[in-house]
């Protein structure tokens, strides 16, 4: 079956480090993204652990639950959709590249699933909304990295 993609990049002057303490913990994204709540569930070994099953929640309904597939810290995230949005096959890639010796980070944040009617639709939200999402992450680890310098 045919795939759909999304795709959004972007740079950050904070390291790899700080970028992958945003990314890491399902507990962080509601400082920074377009989440209300995040978490993990409690049989999960915990954040960026691979197995873990986090979730986030979007509005007063909408709940995605996403398990962690495999973990490179700090370079790179891959998980996929359990529930929550319509699509199968959903695998998502968060990499992250340092740009200096000095620091700075790129990220690149991928998802693909299969062209089903819902993945569509689903396709339309997420093309919008992905390229917000890195750039408020990026934000954040601008913000904490001007808060605490290394």
């Amino acid at each position: 079956m045919k795939q759909l993609r999304v795709e959004a990049e972007g740079a950050t002057s904070a390291p790899p480090e700080v970028v992958w303490s945003l990314v890491a913990d399902a507990n962080r994204y509601p400082q920074w993204g377009p989440w209300n709540d995040g978490g993990y569930e409690p049989s999960s070994p915990g954040p960026s652990q691979k197995g873990s099953v986090q979730w986030f929640r979007f509005g007063r309904r909408t709940k995605s639950v996403e398990k962690i597939l495999e973990v490179d810290e700090p370079r790179r995230l891959v998980y996929t959709v359990l529930r929550g949005i319509p699509v199968r096959n959903y695998r998502a890639e968060v990499t992250l590249t340092p740009t200096s010796p000095a620091g700075g980070t790129s990220v690149r944040w991928t998802a693909t699933w299969d062209k089903t009617f819902m993945g569509r639709m689903v396709y339309r939200k997420l093309e919008q909304i992905y390229p917000l999402i890195v750039s408020a992450l990026l934000a954040e680890a601008d913000r904490d990295e001007a808060a605490n310098p290394r």
